[in-house]
């Protein structure tokens, strides 16, 4: 997954002499080392991992393509920046705008030296496309995810509450090999599923209901993402109505899925569904995002996306019906863009399921 050599190339392309990653994921997609603090330098033909003594022997083992240092109180990560800056001669560094807060932004700028030249999107751009590694490490996370919904589907039973499912499914990913989670789990029920990033509550599971699960989890740092929404005991006519109709929008989403749509008419093809149907009012909120090593990554598949997906993006698919006071439904998937298309890599059923 090193990916120092790649960021290279695309640092000759926007002509920037060095770059300075400051963020945690991107030290770890240049690097293949996960550290809670420290720098990577990349200049044109060489690069430096600056650490702690918390990090320092394992970086030493870990972190290819680029020369580890290890930076101590006396020894400062901004005074081993400066140095190896000047003895390179760089007076211009590529900085991660969008991941310093501004007073940290001018303090470094001041302490080291040198203009800084914003750049978060030399990593950002190369992030959306995936290799064979990240989309294998993907699938991996969505199997454990799909293996912990259906044992959790085996215990679902009205009184249990909606924190006790999602601790159950946490559980059952950590149990089947997950890192972390990908992000906070989400289980709502009842009305409560009119609520698209509901907080699970201690509301009773009741017949008659919805349950809506989103949740993910993390294999070797990437994340997954899926959505099941399911019933206990019978639906309603209606009930049904919805969760057929965004089943058939997010058929219809995967379908126009494919290398060099616009990000706005995938989210077109799945919304036009849903208005058709007369609820167009009830879905707030755009249909995908890409996902990595962060759960939210771009491209996205939404009405203001104007830029192309790109081959080897990993996307969301997840349209949603929310009716407040009532019920919502969404199903999720991950859809992997190739140039003819898109394969889903969720495996996970989502016929209508009633427990």
């Amino acid at each position: 997954m090193a990916n120092i050599k790649k960021i290279q190339q695309a640092m000759l392309s926007a002509g920037l002499p060095a770059l300075w990653l400051y963020d945690e994921l991107d030290r770890l997609y240049a690097s293949e080392f996960l550290t809670s603090d420290g720098s990577v330098l990349i200049l044109r033909d060489k690069a430096y991992f600056i650490t702690d003594s918390r990090y320092i022997e394992a970086a030493k083992e870990k972190v290819r393509d680029a020369e580890v240092i290890l930076c101590t109180t006396e020894n400062r990560e901004a005074d081993i920046l400066r140095k190896l800056l000047s003895e390179n001669g760089i007076t211009e560094l590529g900085t991660q705008d969008g991941s310093l807060c501004y007073s940290e932004y001018l303090r470094m700028q001041e302490s080291l030296g040198v203009n800084f030249v914003p750049a978060q999107n030399i990593t950002k751009s190369l992030r959306e496309t995936k290799d064979r590694f990240e989309v294998e490490s993907i699938i991996s996370a969505q199997r454990i995810a799909e293996k912990a919904l259906d044992i959790v589907l085996g215990k679902l039973a009205p009184g249990m509450t909606e924190k006790e499912v999602a601790a159950e499914l946490e559980y059952q990913m950590t149990r089947n090999g997950a890192e972390g989670l990908a992000f906070e789990t989400i289980c709502v029920s009842g009305t409560n599923t009119s609520r698209p990033h509901g907080v699970p509550t201690f509301n009773k599971l009741k017949t008659g209901e919805f349950i809506t699960m989103d949740f993910g989890c993390k294999v070797n740092s990437y994340c997954s993402d899926m959505t099941r929404t399911v019933a206990l005991g019978s639906v309603t006519d209606e009930m049904r109505r919805v969760y057929d109709t965004v089943l058939e929008a997010q058929n219809a989403g995967e379908k126009a899925a494919r290398a060099g749509v616009i990000g706005r008419d995938m989210d077109k093809a799945a919304r036009d569904v849903i208005e058709k149907a007369g609820y167009g009012e009830y879905f707030g909120h755009g249909l995908g995002h890409s996902v990595g090593l962060y759960i939210h990554e771009g491209p996205n598949a939404s009405p203001k996306e104007n830029r192309p997906l790109p081959a080897g993006a990993v996307v969301t698919n997840e349209p949603g019906i929310y009716m407040p006071g009532k019920f919502g439904v969404r199903i999720e998937d991950m859809l992997y863009i190739r140039e003819d298309g898109a394969e889903n890599l969720t495996k996970a059923p989502k016929n209508l399921i009633i427990l």
